[in-house]
């Protein structure tokens, strides 16, 4: 699984503007990739220039044609590439620390939020003339060739975040930028429970918080009393009970389901905590 964000950031083919925060990348699909997973350390913006694309979350799949936006979150998705026409887009990636910043540079911005609401994974934008003209002008910086101020990008970053903030269908997104600079604790469990289920690293875990590996880990002990693999563990194994339950997927199925790439592992993960295999936990209770 690629990590989205270092791949455009570091690979020299695609055009591409870089900030201390953020990245501004032209990205062309080559056509004979169709469906794959990837994760993102940072959020994204995406606007398609052409041809269609889908991002799918457990709870939708956003079905994306030429002119369409969306706001991506950090985290993990799959996504599936139509093949018959060319896919292009604009990709802006942009982290916690700049949206924290420009909210608070900008109080009109400022929103009371719920800190038990929960948001999106992905967020459908409204755009206007105004916002298609400001994506045509980055579009140009692109492909000039020149070296561009990271300022000059800082500015087009900031207005391409007016454009969004200011139109009042979007206020949806509005409360998940001003949600961004809640508590800690809240932050780490909502990315470890929309995320638990994919194989990732913990050091993966601790970018996607926007940590380093020692800090992520001393937080989390912190928080929650144990380590980030125990919690891990735990917690697949309770969605293991809950597919085991309630589908007729077969044990391997159910163990890929809820992250572990390799059977034997789950089983004898479930074994340890349960007393009892996953098929014999599932005999037990259909006979209960």
């Amino acid at each position: 699984m690629i990590n989205a964000y270092e791949y455009f950031k570091n690979h020299p083919k695609f055009n591409k503007l870089v900030g201390d925060d953020f990245l501004f990348v032209e990205y062309k699909c080559p056509l004979n990739i169709e469906e794959y997973q990837l994760w993102i350390e940072n959020h994204v913006i995406t606007y398609v220039i052409s041809g269609k694309k889908d991002w799918i979350t457990s709870k939708k799949t956003h079905k994306l044609i030429a002119g369409d936006t969306l706001f991506v979150r950090k985290g993990v998705y799959t996504t599936k590439q139509y093949l018959e026409s060319e896919y292009c887009v604009m990709l802006f990636f942009i982290n916690d620390k700049f949206i924290k910043k420009f909210i608070s540079d900008n109080p009109t911005f400022k929103r009371e939020f719920n800190h038990k609401k929960e948001h999106h994974q992905i967020f459908d934008i409204t755009t206007n003339d105004v916002f298609k003209t400001l994506i045509e002008s980055i579009f140009q910086y692109l492909n000039q060739g020149d070296e561009i101020p990271k300022e000059l990008v800082e500015i087009k970053f900031k207005e391409l975040l007016f454009n969004i903030s200011l139109n009042s269908n979007n206020k949806e997104l509005l409360f998940f930028f001003n949600s961004i600079s809640q508590n800690t604790k809240t932050t780490i469990e909502n990315i470890m429970i929309e995320n638990f289920q994919y194989d990732l690293k913990i050091a993966d875990f601790a970018k996607l918080c926007g940590k380093s590996l020692s800090s992520f880990k001393r937080e989390f002990k912190e928080y929650f009393n144990t380590t980030p693999s125990r919690w891990l563990i735990n917690k697949r194994l309770e969605h293991a009970k809950i597919l085991l339950l309630g589908t007729n997927l077969n044990i391997s199925e159910v163990g890929y389901e809820c992250g572990f790439k390799n059977n034997s592992h789950f089983i004898q993960a479930f074994k340890k905590i349960s007393k009892v295999t996953p098929n014999k936990f599932r005999m037990l209770k259909k006979e209960a």
